[in-house]
């Protein structure tokens, strides 16, 4: 076993249990392996263990803190929440981790809210473990209405504070404030389109922010569109490239010295 550390049965099956591109959903795993909440101390030092999820990828070791890390979730388990972020900065590189640690921290609920907005907050953490924290709250928001309002307003306040932001990080906010609808965040997502302090290329420039909300119609997003392209074309026209020096004096011939630089 890659790992220094011995787990108890039954979490100790998870070690050889399954390859988990192989299953098509997450099995039952305190009713599949009878886990309760004597076995959660060993699920979060497996599903944080270095050694495991560094382990070799032709391994069923590797797949080992998965397994545990969904077994927390299904046990809404509240004491896995800073276990798991603890080790996000680690793990930022990991699809894995990026894409299941939003569905775990659903199944936990309210309680990841706030450490969720207090990781997206801290710009010490790098920018893909930033996105997963504000991957969760936008999950945990669909998945619970009651929440939803909670997580818009922990996504909107990040969003704020747009110009201490990367534009690819309010870009992903933006894409998360659609996927929960937010209207009542058009406010701050305008400020910052207008401010020219978003990627559009995560999720679409302030028109399509505006139809994906239902701010406009299919019809005002061609006519409007077709405006702004309008204008952007003539304002090409009226401001045309300068030509290019022609070189030294104007005769279009380089200076040697200006040739040797180049």
């Amino acid at each position: 076993m890659n790992s220094d550390s011995s787990y108890s049965p039954p979490v100790d099956r998870l070690l050889t249990y399954k390859d988990c591109r192989k299953l098509k959903k997450w099995p039952n795993y305190p009713e599949l392996f009878g886990f309760t909440a004597e076995h959660i101390p060993d699920l979060i030092r497996m599903a944080t263990d270095p050694a495991l999820n560094w382990a070799d990828s032709d391994s069923l070791e590797v797949w080992a803190p998965i397994h545990a890390w969904r077994a927390l979730g299904q046990l809404h388990t509240e004491a896995a929440i800073a276990p798991l972020l603890s080790v996000a900065d680690e793990l930022e590189e990991s699809e894995w981790f990026g894409e299941e640690l939003p569905e775990v921290f659903a199944l936990i609920g309210a309680a990841a809210i706030q450490p969720c907005k207090d990781f997206l907050a801290d710009n010490s953490h790098p920018f893909h473990s930033r996105i997963t924290a504000a991957f969760c709250l936008e999950k945990i928001g669909n998945t619970h209405p009651e929440l939803r309002s909670a997580c818009v307003a922990a996504l909107t306040e990040q969003l704020s504070h747009f110009q201490k932001n990367s534009p690819e990080l309010n870009g992903f906010l933006v894409s998360y404030l659609l996927d929960l609808k937010a209207i009542e965040s058009a406010s701050i997502i305008e400020q910052a389109f207008a401010a020219k302090w978003v990627d559009a290329s995560i999720a679409g420039d302030w028109l399509d922010v505006q139809y994906a909300l239902g701010l406009i119609s299919r019809a005002e997003l061609r006519e409007r569109r077709f405006t702004v392209d309008a204008e952007h074309l003539a304002e090409k026209a009226t401001n045309p490239i300068a030509a290019p020096p022609r070189g030294f004096g104007g005769t279009g011939k380089l200076s040697s010295k200006k040739s040797k630089k180049k």
